[in-house]
C-alpha cells in the first residue's frame, strides 16, 4: 500500500465520525479502498475522481474496517473496492469489474439497480457505523 490519506482537511468543530465495516471479501489479498462522497451526482465514480475523502485499509479474516473522523454532520455515501492487485483502480473484464466492489445501501448491483449518490446516501450525525458487503461478478 503506497498511499493512505488523500484528504486531511478539517473544519473546527467537526464532531462526527463514520465507521465502515466491509465483509464478504473472497481473500485477504491487497487492501480495501474506502471512498467517501458528499455531493449529489458524485456517484458512480469508476476512476475515483469525485470523492470527498479516500483511504485504504488492510484486510484481515476476509474483512476490513475504516473510520472517517472529523466529519461535519450531513449526507454521505460510501464506495468500496477490494483492490486485490493494489493498483488503486478497478480491474475490469469486458464490462464488469473483476475485483469486488460495494456501496452503502446496496446489497446487489445490476442493470436495473445502478448505484448513484441519492440511493447510496445516508445521514451522519455523531458516530455512525455501517456495513457493506462486497459484491463480486
Amino acid at each position: 500500500m503506497g498511499w493512505h490519506v488523500v484528504d486531511t482537511f478539517q473544519i473546527k468543530g467537526d464532531t462526527c465520525s463514520l465507521t465502515v465495516n466491509v465483509t464478504g471479501l473472497r481473500n485477504n489479498k491487497g487492501f480495501v479502498m474506502f471512498a467517501l462522497y458528499n455531493t449529489d451526482g458524485s456517484l458512480p465514480d469508476e476512476h475515483y475522481k469525485n470523492f470527498y475523502r479516500l483511504q485504504s485499509a488492510e484486510i484481515a479474516n476476509h474483512s476490513s474496517k475504516f473510520t472517517f473522523k472529523n466529519l461535519s454532520a450531513g449526507k454521505y455515501a460510501v464506495n468500496v473496492l477490494h483492490d486485490e492487485d493494489e493498483n488503486q483502480k478497478i480491474k475490469k473484464g469486458v464490462i464488469l469489474p473483476k475485483e469486488g466492489i460495494g456501496f452503502s445501501n446496496f446489497e446487489k448491483i445490476g442493470p436495473l439497480n445502478k448505484p448513484n449518490y441519492e440511493k447510496a446516501s445516508f445521514v451522519v450525525e455523531g458516530q455512525k457505523d455501517i456495513e457493506i458487503e462486497i459484491i463480486y461478478f
